[in-house]
């Protein structure tokens, strides 16, 4: 396999082609472009200030041995088997998509050809490319995944791209997207729950954020220092099935679109707080009960 020259090729060009096309540029050349919109491969190559746009995906992958399929994930697939019938691929190529939730698995026609394949995942959420701003993947966290030879140089585009990769296996990629959704959008809406139980309290949501900032922050750090099972403290912590009765009287009473989900949460934590061994066993029965109401 040969690609000293490190030339690369982006086929869909979002927001996450235009913004690896533009900031992969220690070590590799953006050289081909091609999107389901002329439009939008012009305008990543303009964002790149280099690189040629060509009229369909074959023909870009067949100019380059490095090819990023970075389309929604449902044309990853059909992209990679369109590629692959039209000879765009070969045995020094190097196929990657950057999917958080499909693995490289998605890409075996392209290794049926002789590439090497594999998946790239920054965690981070993009946003449009703007001229001038600062990279998004810089000190980020990707993961890597798929052939030997895909994943050795998956790392060093990690390091051009100023991030920090980690490998997974192909088998675990949709239970480590799971992880991601979980630590990140289903965050969002745990905060959502703790600020609607605020305006509760006639604070507006604004206002409500800073005050509970801190504790969350707070939180966090316990968590990286500490770990989740010694970093939890609160009512279930200590038992205190009074406290979470209240909780659940007030909130059954004046947001009960939010009690199955207190319920949910709280039957979790008990279980967190049960594996320190440091709850009586009749302040975890009458917490079980409470939760399963």
């Amino acid at each position: 396999m040969n690609i000293s020259k490190k030339k690369f090729c982006i086929i869909g060009c979002g927001r996450l082609g235009v913004c690896l096309s533009v900031f992969l540029s220690q070590g590799f050349t953006p050289a081909c472009f091609a999107s389901k919109s002329p439009d939008s491969a012009k305008h990543a190559a303009a964002m790149a200030g280099e690189g040629i746009v060509y009229k369909d995906a074959v023909t870009a992958a067949t100019a380059c041995d490095l090819v990023f399929i970075t389309t929604p994930d449902t044309q990853i697939k059909p992209v990679c088997d369109q590629i692959a019938k039209g000879g765009g691929f070969t045995e020094d190529s190097v196929v990657f998509h950057l999917s958080g939730a499909l693995s490289s698995d998605v890409l075996k026609t392209a290794q049926k050809t002789g590439a090497a394949i594999g998946s790239i995942h920054p965690l981070q959420a993009f946003a449009p490319y703007e001229r001038g701003q600062k990279s998004p993947f810089s000190g980020i966290n990707i993961s890597l995944e798929g052939a030997d030879q895909a994943v050795a140089l998956g790392r060093e585009i990690v390091v051009a791209l100023g991030a920090h990769s980690f490998t997974i296996p192909t088998h675990a990629k949709t239970i480590y997207h799971a992880a991601a959704v979980v630590a990140s959008n289903y965050l969002v809406t745990l905060e959502h729950f703790a600020l609607s139980l605020l305006k509760e309290a006639d604070l507006d949501e604004a206002v409500a954020y800073t005050i509970l900032e801190p504790l969350i922050q707070g939180t966090l750090n316990n968590i990286k220092a500490r770990g989740c099972v010694n970093a939890l403290t609160g009512p279930v912590a200590r038992g205190d099935d009074q406290i979470i009765s209240c909780h659940l009287k007030d909130i059954d009473k004046k947001t009960p679109q939010f009690s199955q989900l207190y319920r949910v949460l709280g039957k979790h934590t008990l279980e967190i707080a049960a594996s320190r061994g440091d709850l009586d066993s009749g302040g975890k029965e009458r917490l079980a009960a409470l939760f399963k109401e």
